[in-house]
This record gives structure tokens, C-alpha cells and sequence, in this order.
């Protein structure tokens, strides 16, 4: 108990500092940019603009912590939110390698896989990002061309629906409230769909009362 502590207290002060050295590093962009050419923004646009987009992040980002802090465990939700794209990648990475060894999240050995698939997932990213921008000249005509348009539009789907199979198989009593009330959502009101980051929540509140309906009932 007492080195899980330790392992804990350590991961909660080098996972401060990284996250705010990746804040202070975010912003000394734009001012940099703004040093060298002498040009700063006037503070009501700043706040015109922010008034429209940070509302909306700031509760994204309240969302994703309260949902993905338990998935992820404490070195993995560190180096996912420093590292970023959460949704798309590093989520479904930890919970594919949890699954892959057969670990739970919440777990000691599920922080640890997960910890480490973030980190794969970060490094192997970061090195086809290189990869991509040393070749995108060469290849940005035939990924622009319309016969890749339809994977591009398929990637999430794809990626969230391999994950989708695995879990609701698993437990398809459970996930049939959450998928059938999102389904009729976006069915009624196709604009949600690019909300989806505050709308997992939701689906988790559904998923959670249902379970517990379900077991209420001794049908679990």
C-alpha cells in the first residue's frame, strides 16, 4: 500500500509539472509571434473570441477528466492529457491493451498497461507525424484525390466500432440503453454529432443506471 502511495504522489508531481510546462510551452507560441512582429491582439477581440469557443472546451475538458480519470488511471491521464487526442486515440488504445491483458481499469496492473499504451501510442504518433510531414509532398495528391475521402470519413467510426464490438458483446444488456438513446438523438438532431466529447457522459450516466436496474432485477 504504501509503494502504491509512493508510486502515486511521484506521478502526481512530475504529471503537474509536465502539465504545466505543456501550457506555458502552448503559449509561448503565440507570444513569441507576437514579440517578434510587434502585433498584439486587442483584449476585446481575445474575449469576443473567447466568449464563442472556450466555454465549450472548458466543459469538454471538465468532462473528459471526470470520465476518462477512472479508464486511464493516474500516469496514464497525466501523459494522455499532456500529449492530447484523447478520444480518438489514446482512450481506445488503453482500453484495447487492458483488453489485451485481460485487465480491468481501476487496477494496479490496468494503470500500468495503460500507461504504457498511452506512451507507445504517443511516441509511435509523434513519429508518423515526422514521417508524414518529410513525405506529404509526395503524397498529398493521392490523399486529397476523392478515392480516399470515404476512409478518411470511416476512421473514427471504424476505429470506436472494433472497441464497440468487444465491449457490448460483453455486456449488451447494459449497452443497449446508451446506444439505443444515441442512436434517436442524432437520428432527430444531426447537429449533436459534432458535440460528441460532451455527450459521453451521457451515455456513461445511461450505461450506469441501466446497470443498476439491470442487477436490481437479477438480470446481470
Amino acid at each position: 500500500m504504501k509503494q502504491e502511495t509512493n508510486y502515486r504522489d511521484a506521478m502526481h508531481f512530475h504529471g503537474r509539472i509536465w502539465t504545466i510546462s505543456a501550457i506555458l510551452f502552448l503559449l509561448a507560441i503565440p507570444v513569441a509571434i507576437c514579440l517578434y512582429y510587434s502585433a498584439w491582439p486587442e483584449i476585446s477581440a481575445v474575449l469576443k473570441g473567447l466568449l464563442g469557443v472556450a466555454p465549450i472546451f472548458w466543459t469538454v475538458g471538465a468532462i473528459e477528466v471526470l470520465t476518462y480519470v477512472p479508464m486511464l488511471g493516474t500516469g496514464g491521464t497525466y501523459l494522455g492529457f499532456v500529449t492530447g487526442n484523447l478520444t480518438n486515440l489514446k482512450v481506445p488504445c488503453a482500453l484495447a491493451a487492458m483488453e489485451a491483458a485481460k485487465c480491468k481499469p481501476g487496477t494496479e496492473e490496468g494503470e500500468v498497461i495503460s500507461t504504457i499504451a498511452i506512451a507507445v501510442s504517443s511516441i509511435v504518433t509523434t513519429l508518423i507525424i515526422a514521417l508524414g510531414v518529410l513525405l506529404l509532398a509526395q503524397v498529398r495528391p493521392f490523399l486529397e484525390s476523392e478515392a480516399m475521402r470515404p476512409a478518411f470519413d470511416s476512421i473514427l467510426p471504424a476505429l470506436f466500432g472494433g472497441l464497440a464490438v468487444v465491449y457490448v458483446s460483453k455486456n449488451w444488456k447494459i449497452a443497449l440503453v446508451p446506444l439505443v438513446f444515441m442512436v434517436i438523438l442524432f437520428i432527430i438532431v444531426p447537429s449533436l454529432a459534432g458535440s460528441v466529447g460532451m455527450l459521453v457522459p451521457v451515455g456513461a450516466i445511461l450505461a450506469i443506471a441501466a446497470a443498476r436496474l439491470l442487477y436490481k432485477k437479477g438480470m446481470v
